[in-house]
């Protein structure tokens, strides 16, 4: 009987890299290639030196069942370079570990042995102690390297994140990518470094308590680069269409194939790079008619073949809103675009194109999605042409949602990439920070945002031939729903996404925290996440779907409450009008308070109390009547379970 993974000692699990039954793996008797290639009735090898690229040697492959082409060379080792030809065309491994020359060149025989791990001690962190830093490669540091972020761990240690998450690196066409049109889903791409490389930035995040999510793409390939229509075209379906075309196969003739491709590739970042955890890409955008859905038979295979003893965090997108796959231990949570849009609507006042859903009642959105996950569970979206969207969600508990103020999407996807505080009021921003920072829901910053970045995040590529010029003005076209670009503003204003200015644009300025205002920011950021890990925390794990309940007051306001795991209770206060009004009698030591904006009561002076930030001996234990909650204001409290039984306030 073969011994289960996780029940081998860890020092064994480390030194295992992920078993593929495709692409080039090294073995006793020299370098095993296949290729499943039903469509050809023969395929070559191609073979040339790693140095040079040159001397390159054709040999035949043989035909195995099922459309399968096998070759078991003794010469070759780690570093040759190899492709194939299929129908006279020379096409790359689409299970290449590495392709040093993009997306159209030569693939690299990559030994996964070779590199030397240190981490076996490492397990993971529970998911309730998650604070997410979402971030891009490229633009994060001034290098755009694997190595550049790597230098900045010590920041993001000190900042208070325990997890980054890394926009995708599967190797995309050209120098510059959000990521999502990657076609060589098993390789880094090399703009940002060799594979050894990112697996060091996975060791030293490890060795600073950093867990590193990866986001991956399993909905579509990119636009340029995709070779796989020339001898695998089983792996797409016309039964079947998403925004990028025919969808991958998931459900059809052949699609057990196909299937196991992406299921091995989520393995594959897992095991063979120590990730911690995966970020599934738009899975409203994967359809499959089967049984077991795709998305469940990958999240049941990474539970049964990752050592048991690992905290593994799986993670979805989804704008449909479906809460069906956070049950039965398959996926640990899911992007909330509910409360980023109702926080959006709060700090900005925008109710155009998405936003329109969330205009009207904007502080009833937000505590809809504070105590029940979703703000959308079925009921009617304007702006979707009036259908239904999501599914109730109130039975699980806040962890399985992750709340953020900023991300890639939220940025890039404005035509001028601006981020919250390019637009928002600065009061408003602080205020919905502290709310979503220290709700029991999982955070996520956007990389930037704790310092109010100056940079803009715009979308860019670096396409080809036509795809560039369509690319460019789809772009111009995107955006004809939102409405103040019918006030006079030209769409040729729009960057252009294939322009190198506009990546170089979007990298994180660093030099900003020599300004202040900036530092001003980070501390702020800091200080709170830092209430979270020693107030929050510690009170989530065993915490319950249906335990939290919410109220709107006097229109702009909110208040909600919680039990927590350790059944102690946590109330949030919020005012986001501009006038001061009268605040509902509360319980509990309050634990953080907006500057200045601390409930008057007899138990504090108003002096005081008006610079507090902190949790601090003289803070009031309760909020008494006749209180005031000042303008754009919050105040968190926490009721122990000691406290509960002396007092009789029970919202």
């Amino acid at each position: 009987m073969p011994t289960r993974i996780h029940q081998m000692p860890h020092e064994m699990l480390h030194e295992m890299p992920h078993q593929m039954p495709y692409g080039a793996q090294i073995t006793d008797g020299g370098v095993s290639f296949r290729l499943w290639a039903p469509g050809c009735k023969q395929v070559g090898l191609c073979l040339a030196d790693g140095r040079t690229n040159e001397h390159e040697l054709v040999l035949p492959m043989t035909p195995r069942a099922g459309g399968w082409f096998e070759s078991i060379v003794a010469e070759a080792g780690a570093g040759m370079r190899y492709g194939f030809d299929v129908n006279g065309v020379r096409v790359p491994d689409p299970a290449s570990r590495f392709n040093p020359d993009d997306v159209h060149g030569l693939s690299e025989v990559i030994d996964p042995s070779a590199f030397a791990w240190r981490d076996a001690k490492w397990h993971g962190r529970p998911w309730e102690e998650a604070v997410i830093y979402e971030l891009h490669v490229g633009t994060f540091s001034p290098e755009g390297t694997f190595k550049g972020v790597s230098q900045r761990l010590d920041y993001l240690a000190e900042l208070g994140v325990t997890v980054i998450e890394l926009m995708p690196v599967a190797d995309f066409p050209g120098s510059r990518n959000w990521g999502y049109d990657g076609v060589l889903l098993y390789a880094p791409d090399s703009r940002y470094g060799r594979p050894e490389d990112l697996k060091e930035l996975v060791q030293a995040a490890h060795e600073r308590g950093i867990m590193v999510l990866l986001d991956v793409v399993y909905n579509h390939f990119g636009p340029e680069g995709n070779y796989l229509h020339l001898y695998a075209k089983e792996f797409f379906t016309e039964r079947h269409h998403t925004p990028w075309g025919a969808a991958i196969n998931f459900d059809g003739p052949a699609s057990q194939e196909v299937r196991n491709f992406f299921i091995h590739n989520a393995l594959y970042w897992l095991q063979e790079y120590h990730f911690d955890g995966l970020r599934l890409d738009a899975v409203h955008a994967i359809i499959d008619h089967s049984s077991p859905h795709i998305l469940i038979e990958i999240a049941e295979r990474v539970r049964a073949e990752v050592d048991a003893e690992r905290h593994v965090h799986l993670i979805l997108e989804n704008d449909a809103n479906n809460a069906r796959y956070l049950k039965n231990g398959w996926y640990d949570a899911q992007w909330n675009d509910d409360i980023h849009h109702a926080l959006h609507v709060l700090s900005t006042q925008e109710n155009d194109g998405y936003y329109t859903d969330y205009a009207d009642n904007p502080v009833r959105h937000l505590g809809r999605c504070l105590t029940e996950g979703f703000a959308y569970q079925g009921e009617i979206s304007a702006y979707r042409d009036d259908t239904a969207r999501g599914e109730a969600s109130i039975h699980l508990p806040p962890q399985a949602f992750i709340s953020f103020l900023q991300s890639h999407d939220q940025a890039g996807n404005r035509a001028f990439g601006e981020r919250i505080s390019h637009i928002g009021e600065d009061a408003l921003i602080r205020a919905v920070a502290a709310i979503y920072l220290l709700a029991p829901s999982i955070p996520m910053l956007f990389m930037g945002e704790e310092f109010a970045a100056k940079s803009p995040f715009l979308f860019f590529c670096d396409f080809g031939g036509d795809l560039r010029e369509a690319v460019t003005q789809g772009r111009r076209r995107e955006f004809s729903r939102f409405a103040h670009f019918g006030q006079g503003m030209a769409e040729t204003a729009i960057p252009d996404p294939n322009a190198v200015q506009t990546f170089l644009i979007s990298k994180i300025d660093w030099d900003s925290l020599n300004d202040e205002a900036h530092l001003v920011w980070l501390e702020y950021y800091r200080s709170l996440m830092k209430l979270r890990r020693e107030i929050i925390v510690p009170r989530l794990r065993g915490m319950k779907g249906n335990s939290a309940h919410f109220e709107v007051f006097a229109s702009e306001c909110l208040r909600v409450c919680w039990q927590l795991g350790d059944n102690s209770t946590l109330r949030l206060l919020a005012n986001f009008s501009d006038a001061s009004v009268a605040a509902p009698e509360s319980a509990g030591q309050i634990v953080f308070a907006s500057p200045g904006a601390i409930p008057i009561s007899p138990r504090a002076t108003k002096s005081t109390l008006a610079k507090s930030t902190l949790p601090k001996s003289t803070l009031p234990k309760s909020i008494l009547p006749k209180s005031i909650l000042a303008p754009r204001s919050v105040v968190w409290m926490l009721e122990s379970v000691a406290d509960k039984s002396k007092s009789s306030f029970t919202w």
